[in-house]
């Protein structure tokens, strides 16, 4: 048994409009759900990702209005690391970036940036033989465009202690000290370990919440009975709706979720993904009063505005 990459990422943001304007327009991702927290229904959360919201395309964000910026450190992920083509996919975005103020810094096939409240992203040049998943974006070519999830950057003091989980349980490979590769039957992702900060994490805005791989549906009970022999604590089995998950944190700290590649973002039609509340669990009856606290998101595959304006 061995996990299938990234599933996906969730991370925290302050500033619900400007996270959708960043990722949505400027990023040309797809906006593919606007709900509300399956733990916490007083929290909206959105998703973006691929057309279809493919596993290895997604990143989410807990929407927390006003809380403040965040801190990554030890047990924490730092930088979020996107997949696209090659050096030219790295020009355009350079430049696209570039011309709308937001800084960057340019490491031979990568290209670092961060985005409106702080979180650590990256552009990875990366064919690697996963197939594409491309969001179309009217202003962004396919052959530029973000591939979906390629890795994250966490801190840990002892990378090591994380070893026999990554290795032995979830079926990942060594790629030298501190950094291992989630490679399986379709996909390959990253998980890369640096050396924390000296002050400590604060969890806030711009900081990840968990990460996730992905893992067959039918399997998560088997899976957690896996994680449960490694002594690791995972939470039951529980149902997202959109995938069935398991949590637990790994030795280094970081919080991972095993998340089943199936059923997905099939409860809305394919080509109106994203423009519905959509509610997980016992909440239909609370949709009225959900849907007046958390009015839709504008569609950001509206006209293309200028995204500094908006930010």
């Amino acid at each position: 048994m061995k996990v299938d990459g990234l599933h996906h990422i969730t991370a925290i943001t302050a500033e619900i409009e400007a996270n959708v304007d960043f990722y949505g327009r400027l990023l040309g991702l797809r906006l593919v759900w606007q709900g509300v927290s399956a733990d916490d229904p007083e929290m909206r959360h959105v998703a973006y990702g691929d057309e279809r919201g493919s596993p290895g395309s997604v990143i989410t964000f807990f929407d927390m209005p006003g809380v403040a910026r965040g801190r990554a450190g030890g047990g924490m992920v730092h930088r979020v690391l996107l997949r696209v083509a090659d050096a030219n996919a790295l020009d355009f975005w350079e430049r696209r970036l570039g011309d709308v103020g937001v800084e960057t810094n340019r490491r031979r096939n990568q290209l670092l940036f961060a985005d409106p409240d702080g979180l650590g992203l990256g552009l990875i040049g990366d064919d690697g033989g996963d197939e594409p998943l491309i969001a179309h974006a009217a202003d962004v070519d396919g052959e530029v465009a973000i591939r979906g999830v390629h890795g994250v950057r966490a801190y840990s003091a002892d990378p090591a202690q994380s070893a026999a989980l990554l290795g032995d349980v979830l079926g990942m490979e060594p790629e030298g000290e501190g950094h291992w590769l989630a490679q399986g039957d379709r996909r390959h992702s990253l998980l890369l370990y640096d050396e924390p900060p000296g002050d400590p994490g604060q969890v806030g805005a711009g900081t990840v919440h968990h990460i996730a791989f992905t893992i067959r549906d039918g399997e998560e009970q088997r899976w957690r009975e896996r994680v449960a022999a490694a002594a690791l604590r995972p939470t039951a089995v529980m149902d997202r709706k959109t995938n069935k998950s398991v949590y637990f944190r790994e030795p280094s700290r970081v919080l991972l979720e095993l998340a089943t590649d199936q059923p997905g973002f099939v409860f809305e039609p394919a080509d109106s993904l994203g423009e519905s509340l959509m509610l997980v669990g016992d909440l239909e009856n609370r949709r009225a009063e959900l849907e007046q606290r958390f009015p839709l998101l504008a569609n950001p595959r509206g006209a293309m505005d200028d995204w500094s304006a908006t930010c």
